[in-house]
């Protein structure tokens, strides 16, 4: 394979874009285990998933967990797939639509918006390509995780820079380091759930669970724990929800390492126990139902809660394609490519330098 890819044909009248790439965890392409066992292969050979030696890990993975868990987990990707197929990518490429048509009514810009998966398809690196084809000479990458985890976000960065070091001609890059205290994050996520009060009415205690991690990834530095419990706080506080109102808690653990505390499992059956009768949930980690939303808490917490002696367990849908949501996100966009976006006169400035470059360029002997 070539070091570096070929260069996307030039064009004299061609103005340079701005790329937007919007980016979420990944999803199997079908609720098979034969489509499950490669995207387990690739997401669990992530160094920065497992942070195993490779020499170590890969027996046990390779040997033991891709010829038992692609069954289970494919069991679990079918009670939520729809007509539509995998929730977690409707929902990103109804989100990067809409970001499209939002951002096209506010900004006078040639922007390309796209959205890729982490693990499985479509992939970054060809997206990154497309972009790249389309003329993007700068590219802005919008990993759709609020709070920074070396696991999920850098892991995003890890793919993108991966695929710029095959090319000759680098566009500019910029990324999205975090977005959980952002204000228009929280004011949705708190309206979402005003919203479900005012349909289902209020129940007796909201949960707000996260993905868990690693309590290590803690110990090593991820500022994770921390922003998790800044966003509880923050939307707690728009609800006006006093410290006994509302629970925070970590789902999704793997393995027998200590993860990060409180765990959801075990939170839900506490509350019941604890007298809870009638209990909100709420994943503010997430920006898109998915697997660890819908079939995690939406059908086995609500099983551990009830199990446990709670009456009622009404789980909140994720942001999803919420306008106050997609407006907080269209945004936070805007506001990390102000540097690169150019005024009206300048964007008529450009159009007519690029008609004239052109036009030498024909008069030289070239066509393109």
């Amino acid at each position: 394979m070539p070091r570096f890819l070929p260069e996307p044909e030039f064009k004299h009248d061609q103005i340079a874009r701005i790329g937007v790439l919007l980016v979420n965890l990944g999803t199997p392409d079908a609720p098979t285990a034969a489509a499950v066992k490669p995207y387990l292969a690739q997401f669990l050979s992530d160094p920065r998933v497992v942070e195993i030696p490779a020499f170590v890990w890969q027996p046990i993975l390779r040997g033991i967990i891709l010829n038992t868990r692609p069954r289970k987990s494919a069991r679990k990707y079918a009670s939520i797939w729809t007509s539509e197929g995998s929730p977690l990518q409707t929902w990103t490429a109804k989100q990067a639509s809409l970001i499209k048509g939002y951002l096209g009514e506010r900004l006078q810009a040639p922007i390309v918006i796209n959205y890729a998966m982490r693990y499985g398809q479509p992939a970054i690196a060809t997206r990154m390509d497309e972009l790249r084809a389309a003329g993007c000479d700068r590219i802005l990458v919008v990993p759709l995780y609020p709070q920074y985890a070396a696991s999920s976000t850098a892991s995003v960065g890890d793919a993108v820079f991966a695929q710029m070091q095959r090319y000759r001609n680098q566009p500019a890059m910029r990324t999205v380091h975090h977005f959980h205290d952002d204000a228009s994050y929280i004011t949705a996520l708190a309206q979402s759930v005003r919203d479900h009060w005012r349909i289902n009415g209020r129940g007796d205690h909201l949960l707000m669970s996260f993905h868990g991690l690693p309590k290590r990834s803690l110990d090593l530095g991820d500022p994770y724990h921390c922003q998790c419990h800044k966003t509880a706080r923050l939307v707690a506080e728009a609800l006006g929800l006093a410290a006994g109102q509302y629970t925070l808690s970590f789902q999704s653990r793997f393995g027998k390492a200590e993860w990060l505390k409180p765990y959801t499992t075990a939170t839900l059956k506490k509350l019941a126990k604890d007298g809870v009768r009638k209990l909100d949930v709420m994943c503010p980690g997430f920006v898109a139902d998915c697997l660890e939303t819908l079939e995690e808490i939406a059908i086995e917490g609500k099983q551990d809660f009830l199990s446990a002696g709670g009456e009622a367990f009404r789980y909140i849908p994720c942001l999803n394609d919420q306008p106050l949501w997609i407006n907080a996100l269209a945004t936070m966009i805007e506001r990390e490519l102000s540097a690169w976006l150019m005024p009206d006169w300048q964007l008529e400035t450009a159009q007519s330098a690029a008609r004239q470059s052109l036009q030498r360029a024909r008069t030289a002997g070239y066509q393109n």
